[in-house]
């Protein structure tokens, strides 16, 4: 925010001190309840410069005492609580809506070209829960990122080979009597799954076998025994004759995965992504192969006695790189890809969005980069979430023990509609309430998951997220529809709010909510700085009861006098900017009624 007794401030100290740094900005914080003042200034944080913290505050207070947007200054310790007179709060902000919206973005000097990787589903099942946070987050970032002015390259990176996807090709073999996703009605990435637990049961159930007949393996991992089953070794085989590209296997793969493809791009398009570029890990681990054969070379790796290529990372452990029979492992095909992606992009910042059970996978992949010695892997970030979990565990899953993506949208926007029925809906056709319902339903479901830090394990209730009330999506986006009804009305009446007489707005919620639309810019940059929405979303929820305090108290359609009426139109209008364009920096949409 730009006020323009802030400039002054500053331009005062440094004339003052001349050990005030050129650069350095005074920040503003909201004055603490209780207290006289709309905004407070922490003198300790450049006090340094000022001589001490009280010499600070002295200067700052005698400076804006005598500025004329000051109504009064109060000195608390090394704090100075200001108190701005109307007019200058809303000019300096709200009066010039596409000037603030405008300074959330970074200087030019300060923008970069990042890559961000979300999304990496398997081609062995569909999309599930833990997808459904990792998409959000990964979509949320990007937008963020583009927000505040950086050019944000968006990737995703689809495991389309591997023991897992051998493992439904097997099923499919065996128990699939040659159906499709149109002979069966399922989605092709249902439909592939429903073969990934067809594989699974079979598997469980020669693992029980095996250790009946061998009483001394009963105390074996199941997969400590893979190899000893029959179909475990039988998708191996597979794996091997995909790496040799054996026809007939690369086959049926091929068409499994364009299923399973076809499916993700649904799911993709409901949500709302577009992914600049997708790598295939079938094309990149070639590449990671090469670059152990380079490693190998350096001394950066070694080989076991097993022939198992390994790199020894200290107190992270022994990394296997390359497995004994020359296959590949998650990590040779992610530094395949990793490399192609710089070379492909010539990013300055790459970003993974992953689980947390994979940081130490992440942690070895940049240690091993580093090693290598390519001068970009100190650029390299992982931004680590937890696990989402249901209160009821599950719902409508197709495999029984996840949560499909497909089945909770579906569920968040069944919710929604009924939400909408019962706060009288019910003159909708069906296509708006369908339309209304997705919008409230995928903005509810985005938002809970982003509210919290990333690295939170959350409950999420679908039922309490859709609440109209509270700290949930729809309480923000019905504070902008509500707007929305307030202009149709006064609109209806004749009221014009374009040039709006800004002094008049002197109530204490109107003036309140315009601090709280000041403090946006700031907000944006923090949160794209921290790689984190939550604050965000928090902001929202508080400039959503801002707004709402301000509707109670400050009537705007029956204000006492038409220029009232004009200039509080003319705030609302403000708060609806912000909230429409914060809320689609979440990838969040905003009806236009609710």
């Amino acid at each position: 925010m730009s006020y323009q007794f802030v400039s002054a401030l500053e331009k005062e100290l440094r004339a003052r001190f001349e050990k005030f740094p050129a650069d350095l900005s005074i920040s503003l914080e909201r004055c603490p309840a209780g207290m006289k003042g709309d905004f407070a200034v922490n003198c300790f944080r450049f006090a340094k410069y000022c001589g001490n913290p009280m010499a600070a505050a002295a200067a700052v207070a005698e400076i804006l005492q005598n500025h004329p947007d000051v109504e009064a200054v109060e000195v608390v310790k090394a704090f100075v609580n200001v108190t701005v007179k109307a007019a200058a709060l809303h000019r300096d902000t709200v009066a010039d809506i596409e000037k603030l919206l405008e300074d959330g973005k970074l200087p030019e000097n300060l923008r970069r070209r990042i890559l961000i990787e979300y999304s990496a589903p398997n081609t062995n099942k569909p999309q599930h829960l833990g997808h459904v946070r990792n998409n959000t987050l990964g979509m949320s970032l990007a937008a963020l990122l583009k927000r505040v002015g950086h050019d944000v390259i968006e990737i995703n990176l689809v495991n389309d080979r591997g023991i897992h996807i051998c493992k439904s090709m097997l099923a499919y073999q065996r128990f699939g009597n040659n159906c499709t996703p149109e002979s069966t009605g399922m989605k092709g990435d249902h439909l592939v799954g429903k073969f990934y637990v067809e594989y699974n049961k079979a598997f469980s159930e020669q693992v029980k076998a095996l250790k009946e007949s061998n009483p001394e393996l009963a105390d074996k991992d199941s997969e400590e025994l893979f190899l000893q089953t029959e179909i475990g070794a039988a998708a191996q085989k597979m794996l091997q004759d995909w790496e040799a590209g054996v026809p007939e296997v690369r086959a049926l793969w091929e068409k499994m995965n364009g299923w399973v493809f076809d499916g993700f791009a649904e799911t993709y398009k409901r949500m709302g992504i577009d992914f600049a570029h997708t790598y295939l890990e079938s094309q990149t681990y070639l590449l990671g192969k090469d670059i152990v054969s380079a490693g190998l070379e350096k001394g950066v790796f070694t080989k076991r006695e097993d022939g198992a290529v390994i790199c020894d990372l200290g107190k992270m452990g022994k990394k296997v790189v390359l497995r004994s029979d020359g296959t590949s492992v998650y990590i040779t095909q992610d530094m395949g890809t990793t490399l192609r992606k710089f070379e492909d992009y010539k990013p300055q910042s790459l970003i993974w969005v992953v689980g947390d059970e994979q940081n130490l996978h992440f942690q070895m992949l940049f240690e091993i980069m580093k090693r290598l010695g390519y001068e970009w892997a100190d650029s390299l970030y992982h931004l680590s979430y937890g696990m989402v979990n249901l209160p009821t565990g599950k719902m409508k899953s197709r495999e029984g023990t996840v949560v499909d993506a497909d089945d909770l949208f579906d569920e968040m926007a069944g919710l929604a509609m009924d939400a909408c029925k019962e706060r009288g809906g019910d003159e909708l056709s069906a296509e708006e309430l369908k339309n209304r319902g997705e919008i409230i339903g995928l903005g509810a479901l985005k938002f809970m998951l982003l509210k919290f830090n990333p690295k939170t394990t959350i409950m999420f209730d679908p039922a309490a997220s859709l609440k109209f009330e509270g700290d949930t999506g729809p309480y923000i986006q019905y504070a902008a529809a509500r707007i929305n009804s307030i202009k149709r009305k006064a609109a209806e009446k004749g009221f014009d709010f374009s040039d709006p007489d800004w002094s008049i707005l002197t109530a204490e919620a109107e003036k309140n909510l315009t601090m709280t639309i000041g403090f946006y810019p700031g907000i944006l940059q923090l949160a794209a700085e921290r790689r984190d929405c939550s604050g965000l979303a928090e902001y929202l929820l508080d400039l959503a009861k801002a707004f709402n305090r301000f509707y109670r108290e400050c009537p705007v359609l029956a204000a006492e006098t038409p220029e009232l009426v004009s200039a509080r139109l003319a705030l609302a209008e403000s708060c609806r900017r912000v909230i429409v364009d914060g809320l689609n920096t979440m990838t969040i949409k905003v009806p236009d009624a609710m």
